[in-house]
């Protein structure tokens, strides 16, 4: 059973509709990309995952269930979700903003600070140096550390990423690519990461779904992705070629 599909999936707000008959399905320990311009749609699809959106027309299903069927709290609590700028509470120390989902999931106190510690040690954040600071103690990319270990926190068995390196600097955001590869080989989590950098598609991606005026044009691995000759995808690779 897949982990999550999109069955002939529709989101409109009134006439205007931002996804139209998506249909795609991705497996459990697949890294999937929605990849497309500005106002494509996949930040949409992304957000129709979690409940933060509910279909107009189709299905979206998690665990085979359709969202519309899940208690949305649960739904949300059960995924792991990281934003650009991470998205922290500012006056929650670091330890507080990322063990938010353990307590709210009524773990006790132990197995939480043990969690908060282990995670922040596989973001690359050694806890005794980073467990008290406040997130305008950190810089940029901290932040974000910050923001994937608050993902990972309660365990997910999905993780949805909306850009999440896109204000950083190139030097930091290759460095949290990297880290993103690293923990994505020792944990085999369901990962679903929105960007419009070819770049980062490419790098990131088990297959890369790009996305057109809220449809589906293309879904394949980066090898396919390379060698496809939709116009949309050819625009996308002239950017990637010139870049090497």
């Amino acid at each position: 059973m897949s982990l999550i599909e999109f069955r002939q999936t529709a989101f409109r707000i009134g006439s205007k509709s931002i996804l139209e008959n998506f249909t795609l399905a991705i497996e459990p320990g697949e890294t999937v990309v929605l990849l497309g311009r500005s106002g494509s749609g996949k930040t949409t699809a992304l957000r129709l995952i979690n409940g933060m959106h509910l279909p107009t027309g189709g299905q979206v299903l998690v665990e085979g269930r359709a969202t519309t069927d899940w208690d949305l709290v649960r739904l949300r609590r059960s995924i792991g979700y990281v934003i650009q700028e991470s998205g922290l509470f500012p006056h929650f120390t670091v330890e507080r903003n990322v063990g938010l989902g353990p307590r709210l999931e009524g773990w006790p106190d132990a197995r939480i600070a043990e969690r908060v510690g282990a995670v922040l040690d596989s973001v690359s954040l050694p806890r005794d140096d980073f467990r008290a600071r406040l997130p305008k103690q950190l810089s940029g990319g901290q932040r974000q550390r910050v923001g994937v270990a608050r993902a990972l926190a309660a365990d997910p068995k999905i993780l949805l990423f909306d850009e999440p390196f896109g204000a950083l600097d190139p030097v930091t955001r290759l460095e949290l690519q990297r880290e993103f590869l690293r923990l994505r080989a020792e944990a085999g989590r369901t990962s679903v990461f929105v960007t419009h950098d070819v770049r980062e598609a490419m790098k990131l991606g088990t297959r890369i779904a790009l996305l057109q005026a809220g449809q589906l044009v293309f879904i394949g691995t980066p090898a396919e992705f390379q060698a496809c000759r939709i116009p949309e995808a050819r625009a996308f690779l002239e950017v990637f070629e010139d870049g090497e």
